[in-house]
């Protein structure tokens, strides 16, 4: 199920987001992804801080697709919750939008 949200997502995507602006979003869950092995509460933390570096990116750049990948992933990073597994999900959805949003031509 995850897998069919993540593949209808990265294709309306595709048209609408540049894969730079999808791939510094992701770059960063990567950055928390690898410190949640260090601290799991700086992580969990600096999760729940990409909220808003999010929403101030999807106001800045010029077109749609960054607001509504952040209306995805914003309830996304509410599910978390500070679980590890539930964080290890979200990495997957992520990784998948962005893996479709790559196939269906996203520049």
């Amino acid at each position: 199920m995850m897998v069919k949200w993540a593949e209808r997502i990265g294709q309306a995507l595709a048209r609408q987001l540049a894969t730079n602006q999808i791939r510094s979003l992701f770059g960063e869950v990567r950055n928390i992804q690898g410190d949640w092995q260090v601290n799991s509460q700086r992580a969990s933390r600096n999760l729940i801080l990409l909220k808003p570096k999010m929403a101030y990116r999807a106001k800045r750049e010029r077109g749609k697709g960054v607001e509504q990948l952040v209306s995805v992933l914003s309830p996304a990073i509410d599910l978390v919750n500070g679980n590890k597994d539930n964080f290890q999900r979200f990495v997957e959805f992520f990784e998948a939008i962005l893996a479709y949003h790559k196939a269906s031509g996203g520049n």
